[in-house]
């Protein structure tokens, strides 16, 4: 165990000092979309199209890993909205407590921490969960937060502006882009690649440093919810659902896909795993600021799930060695 923590502290140091940073007025709240734009825009892209355009392209095309971590990701978001949903909270609160329950920090944090502790050869099935991700379970939580008030068309069409907007997301088509140089195998321009090189080695040290950032400023910024105090029974669950029933559930779910023949290899199940024992996917919180949800309730389950992974994820890492 201390092993594991002696390679997974340097990770979530990283976003505790970005949440000091911010917290004490070091970083302004101003500068966060700055990082994140750099991040989302640059750094992360060139660190996935790098991962991507160094393995086999059969890794990103694993049909196993792909539909086993989508049915668990589909069963998260149905339980959490079956504890969630009642006369206090409707669809639109409840479908980003689900999709913040359902959707680990895959990007910003997995991918590099995975391959810390794994090697390169993690980068394959973590990139496949990234995809389920960000184009079915955020397109389906988005469109299920439509339908308070607006109905079904409402939903269709919240759901077709999700899939816009992945679309306009840079990370699906950096992976392809790997994908395809995997492929044909290509090679960059030397100079260029040592370009895409530097941006992807930056990728996570920022991202990580980010993560604590905007924890910050979504803890400050809640204290003003209109929704009323926050109570314990509305996060704990949500929390403990992400760091425990998430990675129980792939596991399970995995291991009877494997005995039924479905071809899943026992690294790739251990990935998977993993990736579901890492916290909330900090992204959540802006866009439940964006569809009008209780953003203080997404940032504050982010927030423990956060600060707990650090000891429930290195459980899980040890336990799985």
């Amino acid at each position: 165990m201390f092993a594991v923590l002696q390679v997974t502290f340097p990770f979530f140091a990283l976003v505790l000092a970005g949440y000091l940073a911010a917290r004490q007025g070091l970083l302004p709240f101003e500068a966060i979309p700055g990082l994140n734009g750099f991040v989302l825009y640059f750094a992360l892209p060139c660190m996935l199209f790098r991962f991507g355009a160094g393995m086999p392209v059969a890794q990103l095309l694993d049909a196993g890993v792909f539909f086993t971590y989508l049915l668990c990701a589909l069963i998260m978001v149905a339980f959490a909205l079956t504890i969630s949903l009642s006369r206090r909270m409707g669809w639109n609160d409840a479908a980003f407590g689900a999709l913040v329950a359902a959707f680990p920090n895959t990007g910003f944090m997995g991918v590099p921490l995975l391959v810390a502790l794994l090697g390169a050869a993690a980068a394959g099935p973590a990139i496949v969960t990234i995809l389920v991700d960000m184009v079915i379970t955020t397109s389906l939580c988005i469109a299920l937060s439509r339908l308070d008030s607006a109905g079904e068309h409402g939903a269709s069409m919240a759901a077709r502006k999700a899939l816009a907007g992945v679309v306009r997301n840079p990370l699906p088509w950096a992976i392809v882009g790997g994908a395809v140089f995997s492929w044909q195998q290509l090679e960059w321009w030397s100079p260029l690649a040592k370009t895409v090189g530097l941006l992807g080695d930056s990728a996570s040290p920022v991202a990580l440093f980010t993560i604590g950032a905007v924890l910050a400023r979504s803890q400050l910024q809640a204290h003003a919810r209109p929704h009323g105090p926050l109570l314990w029974r509305d996060v704990l669950p949500m929390a403990l659902t992400k760091l425990l029933l998430h990675p129980l559930l792939v596991g399970g779910v995995g291991l009877a896909a494997v005995s039924l023949g479905m071809p899943i290899d026992a690294f790739a199940l251990k990935v998977m795993v993993l990736v579901a024992a890492l916290p909330s996917a900090s992204n959540v919180a802006m866009l439940a600021e964006r569809f009008g949800a209780d953003n203080g309730r997404v940032a504050m389950i982010i927030l423990l799930s956060t600060s707990a992974a650090f000891l429930t994820f290195s459980g899980a890492v040890a336990l799985l060695n």
